[in-house]
């Protein structure tokens, strides 16, 4: 059996830990400091660590872990997994679409998706968890009701990124890796006003973080319904974005690239 946790890191970051009770894989460990402090407090070992992109806060803890885990519990160098196409300090496994990767502590197997966009190189790790059901670990490419910035790839790259974690089964659990679920709430009702599920949405996002408890994960199948991200091609997001911009756009990828667009100016 395995569990997910979050570790909150930084001011929004969730660096995620899958663990057995004994062992932990640490997915985007931006810095190390929390990562040590929820391994000691729960009484875990390192196994693992596992990278989506290159951005700082996601692998900026990877060399002080190493330093102090060189080694798994079989003795084995640490394993340090991430994007072929990007550079991660200390990575010993590089990976792209259609690797399969098994990590021995814990035992897990994870399937690797390319979903450029927010940079170039980024990939999302997909893993049946035993006890924790089908699950998405999708760094900044898919958000709970937003998606990431397009700092390296176009509107038409983030399209079929997002297309691809959308074609998931709808049970897989969404793990990102920040808490920016209110303001992607807020946007999303400016774009989709009408939308129950996302009124309802907004209700339960509140409630959890009115009790300091996280919004994520979310799942694919309640992305589908509220993440005007994933809607882009629906008629009252292409009306929405058609008001906003003065016009309808040209295609698909366009009328996302707007819609991204005005969310990067949403206050």
């Amino acid at each position: 059996m395995l569990k997910v946790e979050p570790i909150p890191a930084f001011q929004d970051n969730y660096i995620w830990a899958i663990h057995d009770g004994h062992c932990a894989a640490v997915v985007d460990p931006g810095e190390a400091a929390p990562v040590e402090a929820f391994l000691a407090h729960a009484g875990l070992a390192l196994g693992a660590i596992v990278i989506t992109h290159h951005h700082g806060d996601h692998q900026g803890g990877v060399a002080e872990l190493l330093a102090a885990h060189p080694t798994a519990p079989d003795g084995a160098p640490l394993p340090v997994i991430g994007p072929a196409g990007e550079r991660i300090g200390g990575r010993t496994v590089a990976v792209r679409e259609g690797d399969t990767v098994d990590v021995a502590h814990p035992a897990l197997r994870l399937k690797v998706l390319d979903v450029p966009g927010h940079t170039a190189g980024h990939v999302a790790y997909v893993a049946e968890l035993a006890g924790a059901g089908p699950s998405v670990f999708c760094g900044d490419t898919l958000f709970a009701s937003g998606c990431g910035r397009l700092f390296e790839g176009s509107p038409a790259q983030m399209l079929a990124s997002l297309d691809k974690l959308a074609a998931l089964p709808g049970a897989t659990r969404v793990y990102c890796a920040h808490e920016y679920t209110r303001s992607n709430v807020r946007f999303a009702r400016a774009v989709e006003p009408d939308n129950p599920a996302l009124a309802a949405w907004e209700a339960r996002v509140d409630a959890l973080r009115a009790a300091g408890t996280p919004t994520v994960p979310t799942t694919v199948a309640q992305e589908r319904e509220v993440n005007p991200f994933l809607r882009s091609r629906e008629p009252a997001v292409r009306k929405a974005v058609a008001a906003h911009e003065g016009g309808p756009a040209a295609n698909d990828a366009a009328a996302f690239g707007a819609l991204r667009g005005w969310k990067d100016n949403f206050r």
